[in-house]
């Protein structure tokens, strides 16, 4: 017998990617998009490690003492 959190997996549907009905990827909802293009290489640099430290620390929103630690990680003081 299934438990009340459990779905038999030819019930399941994953509505994260997927509009009812149709077979077209919508766009997932993020903080920051994956898409770095129209930065500068600084500005991707910098993008890309606080991704990571997002990640790697579980964190979905960052405070400027963590940001500022980001920032000196890549070799960054004050002048």
């Amino acid at each position: 017998m299934l438990q009340a959190t459990e779905t038999p997996a030819e019930e399941f549907v994953d509505r994260r990617n997927y509009v009812a009905g149709q077979d077209v990827p919508i766009r997932e909802r993020r903080q920051f998009s994956n898409s770095h293009d129209g930065l500068s290489p600084n500005a991707r640099e910098l993008a890309v490690a606080i991704d990571e430290y997002k990640l790697r620390h579980r964190r979905r929103f960052i405070t400027f003492e963590e940001m500022l630690s980001v920032v000196e990680s890549l070799g960054y003081t004050k002048a």
